[in-house]
Protein backbone atom coordinates (compact mmCIF):
# COMPACT_ATOMS: atom_id res chain seq x y z
CA UNK A 1 0.00 0.00 0.00
CA UNK A 2 1.44 3.35 -1.03
CA UNK A 3 1.81 6.13 1.50
CA UNK A 4 -0.88 8.78 1.24
CA UNK A 5 -0.07 12.01 -0.58
CA UNK A 6 0.42 15.18 1.43
CA UNK A 7 -1.18 17.76 -0.89
CA UNK A 8 -0.08 21.26 0.05
CA UNK A 9 -2.09 24.09 -1.50
CA UNK A 10 -1.19 27.69 -0.85
CA UNK A 11 -0.98 31.11 -2.45
CA UNK A 12 -1.39 34.82 -1.69
CA UNK A 13 -4.17 35.92 0.65
CA UNK A 14 -7.39 36.46 -1.30
CA UNK A 15 -6.56 33.97 -4.03
CA UNK A 16 -9.47 31.73 -3.08
CA UNK A 17 -7.60 28.80 -1.54
CA UNK A 18 -10.39 27.86 0.85
CA UNK A 19 -13.14 27.90 -1.77
CA UNK A 20 -11.09 25.96 -4.32
CA UNK A 21 -10.06 23.36 -1.73
CA UNK A 22 -13.69 22.91 -0.74
CA UNK A 23 -14.64 22.08 -4.34
CA UNK A 24 -11.62 19.76 -4.72
CA UNK A 25 -12.77 17.87 -1.65
CA UNK A 26 -16.30 17.55 -3.04
CA UNK A 27 -14.89 16.14 -6.26
CA UNK A 28 -12.62 13.78 -4.28
CA UNK A 29 -14.47 12.61 -1.16
CA UNK A 30 -11.73 10.05 -0.49
CA UNK A 31 -9.24 12.83 0.26
CA UNK A 32 -8.93 13.84 3.91
CA UNK A 33 -8.57 17.45 5.02
CA UNK A 34 -6.09 18.85 7.50
CA UNK A 35 -7.77 21.39 9.75
CA UNK A 36 -5.29 24.06 10.83
CA UNK A 37 -5.01 25.60 14.28
CA UNK A 38 -5.03 29.37 14.71
CA UNK A 39 -5.24 32.13 17.28
CA UNK A 40 -7.23 34.50 15.06
CA UNK A 41 -10.88 35.15 15.76
CA UNK A 42 -13.45 33.09 13.87
CA UNK A 43 -15.10 34.81 10.92
CA UNK A 44 -18.88 34.69 10.49
CA UNK A 45 -20.00 31.15 9.66
CA UNK A 46 -16.71 29.47 10.66
CA UNK A 47 -16.89 26.56 13.09
CA UNK A 48 -14.30 25.27 15.53
CA UNK A 49 -12.91 21.93 14.35
CA UNK A 50 -14.37 22.37 10.86
CA UNK A 51 -12.71 25.48 9.40
CA UNK A 52 -10.00 25.83 12.05
CA UNK A 53 -9.17 24.78 15.57
CA UNK A 54 -9.40 28.12 17.39
CA UNK A 55 -6.99 28.52 20.31
CA UNK A 56 -5.76 31.18 22.67
CA UNK A 57 -2.16 32.30 22.28
CA UNK A 58 -1.23 30.43 25.47
CA UNK A 59 -2.75 27.20 24.17
CA UNK A 60 -0.96 27.57 20.85
CA UNK A 61 2.43 28.17 22.47
CA UNK A 62 1.92 25.01 24.52
CA UNK A 63 1.29 23.05 21.30
CA UNK A 64 4.55 24.40 19.87
CA UNK A 65 6.50 23.46 22.99
CA UNK A 66 4.99 19.95 23.02
CA UNK A 67 5.98 19.29 19.40
CA UNK A 68 2.37 18.85 18.31
CA UNK A 69 2.66 20.90 15.11
CA UNK A 70 4.10 19.99 11.71
CA UNK A 71 4.64 23.69 11.08
CA UNK A 72 3.57 27.01 12.51
CA UNK A 73 3.92 30.67 11.68
CA UNK A 74 2.96 34.13 12.87
CA UNK A 75 0.94 35.79 10.08
CA UNK A 76 -0.28 39.37 10.51
CA UNK A 77 -0.07 39.02 14.29
CA UNK A 78 -1.90 35.68 14.55
CA UNK A 79 -0.48 32.18 14.93
CA UNK A 80 -1.33 29.44 12.43
CA UNK A 81 -0.17 25.84 12.56
CA UNK A 82 -0.74 22.30 11.37
CA UNK A 83 -1.51 19.55 13.92
CA UNK A 84 0.85 16.67 13.16
CA UNK A 85 -0.92 13.61 14.55
CA UNK A 86 -3.89 13.57 12.17
CA UNK A 87 -1.68 13.92 9.08
CA UNK A 88 0.60 11.05 10.11
CA UNK A 89 -2.35 8.77 10.86
CA UNK A 90 -4.03 9.40 7.50
CA UNK A 91 -0.90 9.02 5.37
CA UNK A 92 0.11 5.79 7.11
CA UNK A 93 -3.24 4.33 6.03
CA UNK A 94 -2.65 5.29 2.39
CA UNK A 95 -5.12 8.17 2.59
CA UNK A 96 -4.30 11.38 0.71
CA UNK A 97 -4.71 14.57 2.74
CA UNK A 98 -5.00 18.23 1.72
CA UNK A 99 -3.18 20.91 3.67
CA UNK A 100 -4.26 24.49 2.87
CA UNK A 101 -1.71 26.93 4.32
CA UNK A 102 0.18 30.14 3.60
CA UNK A 103 3.49 30.14 1.76
CA UNK A 104 5.58 30.56 4.90
CA UNK A 105 4.05 27.45 6.41
CA UNK A 106 4.36 25.55 3.14
CA UNK A 107 8.11 26.16 2.99
CA UNK A 108 8.44 24.84 6.54
CA UNK A 109 6.47 21.72 5.56
CA UNK A 110 8.67 21.26 2.50
CA UNK A 111 11.76 21.02 4.71
CA UNK A 112 10.18 18.24 6.79
CA UNK A 113 8.15 16.53 4.04
CA UNK A 114 9.98 16.98 0.71
CA UNK A 115 7.79 14.19 -0.72
CA UNK A 116 4.73 16.45 -0.50
CA UNK A 117 2.75 17.58 -3.54
CA UNK A 118 3.10 21.38 -3.54
CA UNK A 119 0.55 23.35 -5.60
CA UNK A 120 0.63 27.15 -5.82
CA UNK A 121 -2.69 28.88 -6.49
CA UNK A 122 -2.52 32.37 -8.02
CA UNK A 123 -5.07 34.97 -9.17
CA UNK A 124 -5.36 35.90 -12.86
CA UNK A 125 -3.85 39.32 -12.05
CA UNK A 126 -3.01 41.62 -9.14
CA UNK A 127 -5.96 43.81 -10.14
CA UNK A 128 -8.27 40.82 -9.70
CA UNK A 129 -6.63 40.00 -6.36
CA UNK A 130 -7.23 43.57 -5.15
CA UNK A 131 -10.86 43.30 -6.25
CA UNK A 132 -11.32 40.05 -4.32
CA UNK A 133 -9.71 41.45 -1.16
CA UNK A 134 -11.90 44.55 -1.32
CA UNK A 135 -14.94 42.33 -1.82
CA UNK A 136 -14.37 40.73 1.57
CA UNK A 137 -15.24 43.97 3.29
CA UNK A 138 -12.77 43.16 6.07
CA UNK A 139 -9.73 45.14 4.90
CA UNK A 140 -9.00 48.81 5.62
CA UNK A 141 -6.66 50.75 3.31
CA UNK A 142 -3.55 49.97 5.38
CA UNK A 143 -4.37 46.27 5.62
CA UNK A 144 -5.15 46.09 1.90
CA UNK A 145 -1.82 47.71 0.99
CA UNK A 146 0.06 45.31 3.30
CA UNK A 147 -1.64 42.23 1.85
CA UNK A 148 -1.00 43.27 -1.77
CA UNK A 149 2.65 43.92 -0.93
CA UNK A 150 2.90 40.50 0.69
CA UNK A 151 1.24 38.90 -2.35
CA UNK A 152 3.98 40.17 -4.64
CA UNK A 153 6.64 38.68 -2.35
CA UNK A 154 4.72 35.38 -2.10
CA UNK A 155 4.43 35.08 -5.88
CA UNK A 156 8.24 34.84 -6.01
CA UNK A 157 8.10 31.97 -3.50
CA UNK A 158 5.76 30.20 -5.94
CA UNK A 159 8.82 29.22 -7.97
CA UNK A 160 9.58 26.60 -5.31
CA UNK A 161 6.29 24.72 -5.84
CA UNK A 162 5.93 21.77 -8.21
CA UNK A 163 2.76 23.09 -9.86
CA UNK A 164 1.10 26.47 -10.45
CA UNK A 165 -2.66 26.78 -10.99
CA UNK A 166 -4.37 30.04 -12.00
CA UNK A 167 -7.71 30.54 -10.27
CA UNK A 168 -9.65 31.97 -13.23
CA UNK A 169 -12.80 30.30 -11.92
CA UNK A 170 -13.22 28.04 -8.91
CA UNK A 171 -14.50 25.07 -10.92
CA UNK A 172 -11.67 25.20 -13.48
CA UNK A 173 -8.99 25.55 -10.78
CA UNK A 174 -10.49 22.66 -8.78
CA UNK A 175 -10.59 20.45 -11.88
CA UNK A 176 -6.96 21.21 -12.71
CA UNK A 177 -5.86 20.41 -9.15
CA UNK A 178 -7.88 17.17 -9.25
CA UNK A 179 -6.08 16.17 -12.46
CA UNK A 180 -2.70 16.89 -10.86
CA UNK A 181 -3.57 14.75 -7.84
CA UNK A 182 -4.70 11.86 -10.03
CA UNK A 183 -1.48 11.99 -12.03
CA UNK A 184 0.62 12.03 -8.85
CA UNK A 185 -1.15 8.92 -7.57
CA UNK A 186 0.29 7.03 -10.54
CA UNK A 187 3.90 8.14 -10.14
CA UNK A 188 6.27 5.22 -10.57
CA UNK A 189 8.18 5.87 -7.35
CA UNK A 190 4.94 5.66 -5.36
CA UNK A 191 3.87 2.40 -6.96
CA UNK A 192 7.05 0.31 -7.09
CA UNK A 193 5.32 -2.51 -5.19
CA UNK A 194 2.95 -3.02 -8.14
CA UNK A 195 5.88 -3.61 -10.48
CA UNK A 196 7.65 -5.82 -7.95
CA UNK A 197 4.54 -7.94 -7.45
CA UNK A 198 4.14 -8.50 -11.19
CA UNK A 199 7.84 -9.19 -11.71
CA UNK A 200 7.91 -11.83 -8.98
CA UNK A 201 5.12 -13.95 -10.48
CA UNK A 202 7.69 -16.28 -12.02
CA UNK A 203 5.53 -19.39 -11.54
CA UNK A 204 3.58 -18.60 -14.69
CA UNK A 205 6.69 -19.06 -16.89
Amino acid sequence: MRKGLLIVISGPSGTGKGTVCEVVRRKNPDIAYSVSATTRAARPGEQDGVNYYFHTKEEFVAMINNGELLEWANVYGNYYGTPLKHIEEQRSKGIDIILEIDTQGAMNVKEKCPDGLFIFLVPPSLDELKKRLCGRGTEDDESLKRRLGSAIAEIEIGRQYRYVVVNKTVDIAAEEITNIIEAERHRTDLNIEILDKLKNRKEIL
